[in-house]
């Protein structure tokens, strides 16, 4: 009954919280909130100076006395206070037009697929303590499967691949349940490292991960395109220590990235050599999913269409398919009784 009451007045929240960005969608208004999930300290008096967007502008920007954090990795908590003061400040601002009383909200999280109880109960106590009433926890590949109306909840084969900053994970899904599934923390960060670590080795050239990820948008591909694109790749030279400037094209940037789109593909292989005959049959018809960030990746979608023979198609807007996913499942009570995580307090 209370719950009723509740959620007729207050703004019940789902959250992707993922490495590189947070997304917070309410049924009202939809996403509300997309800003990176960074945070900027002030480590002499603990006062939080900026989070999202403001606070990633300052990354390898600030004197000694701030400091600029990424809460999370590979999509589960890795700093606990920073990411419940995160959560607080994107939880308050979505609800700053409710009153004292009625606006603790349920929230609805996603998290990864290989998250362990401890990490469960992590994101569980990081919500309530930034001012959810109660936190529920679901899978995110399971929640862009939703968002992207896949129907989960038949006797049909479903693959999602969702490649995110911290981690790629690959799922096949089936009656509201994982069948079998696999996952890599070789993703959207690895591949900025990748051009990062390109960029020293064959340019003598220290570049910034904040830049590389620039590149990576621009320029970056899985397969040649047919079309010649540059980008001035900025940085410190190794040698003399002085600024230094580098075309380069897309051809290099798809040299740096190689090996880590090998890793992805090599596992979404292995993830369907695991999975059962009926099940491959009806994706092979179907073909899979994409999403994530390192969907839009050009060219990706055919290089993992070619290596595994089954088409292949990109969600539309990639990035924000786990939200809303999890946005539906804020009217879809029965749904999510059935795809819930057990909740850590279930097992006190």
């Amino acid at each position: 009954m209370f719950n009723k009451l509740f959620k007729k007045i207050g703004k019940d929240i789902a959250i992707d919280l993922g490495t590189a960005n947070t997304l917070v969608y309410t049924s009202e208004k939809g996403i509300v909130i997309d800003e990176p999930s960074v945070v900027a300290i002030n480590i002499k008096t603990e006062q939080i100076l900026a989070v999202g967007q403001e606070a990633k502008q300052m990354l390898g920007k600030t004197p000694s006395h701030i400091q600029v954090t990424k809460p999370l990795t590979a999509g589960v908590i890795s700093d606990y206070e920073v990411t419940e003061k995160m959560l607080k400040y994107f939880i308050d601002k979505v609800q700053k037009d409710g009153f004292s009383f009625t606006n603790r909200p349920r929230v609805i999280i996603a998290v990864p697929l290989d998250v362990t109880e401890v990490e469960i109960k992590a994101v569980e106590d990081a919500v309530t303590s930034a001012g959810a009433r109660e936190a529920i926890v679901v899978q995110g590949p399971m929640a862009a499967a939703i968002g992207a109306r896949l129907p989960i909840q038949e006797a049909v084969g479903s693959m999602v691949v969702d490649i995110g900053a911290g981690n790629t994970e690959i799922a096949v899904l089936s009656l509201n349940g994982v069948v079998t599934w696999k996952s890599t923390q070789i993703a959207g960060d690895e591949m900025n490292r990748n051009i990062t670590q390109y960029a020293r080795e064959v340019f003598n050239l220290l570049v910034g991960e904040s830049h590389a990820e620039q590149i990576k948008i621009k320029v970056g591909s899985a397969l040649p395109s047919g079309e010649l694109l540059e980008f001035n790749m900025k940085g410190r030279d190794v040698v003399t220590g002085l600024p230094k400037e580098v075309l380069v094209n897309d051809a290099q940037i798809r040299e740096a990235l190689a090996r880590s789109i090998k890793t992805i593909v090599d596992h979404i292989k292995m993830t369907l050599e695991t999975t059962p005959p009926e099940l491959i049959a009806d994706i092979h018809e179907r073909g899979l999913l994409l999403v994530g960030g390192g969907a839009m990746l050009r060219g990706i979608d055919k290089i993992i269409s070619r290596a595994t023979e089954i088409s292949v198609r990109i969600a539309d807007d990639p990035l924000t398919t786990t939200v809303r996913g999890v946005g539906i499942l804020l009217e879809e009570d029965e749904l999510l009784k059935n795809i819930a995580l057990p909740s850590s307090k279930q097992k006190r």
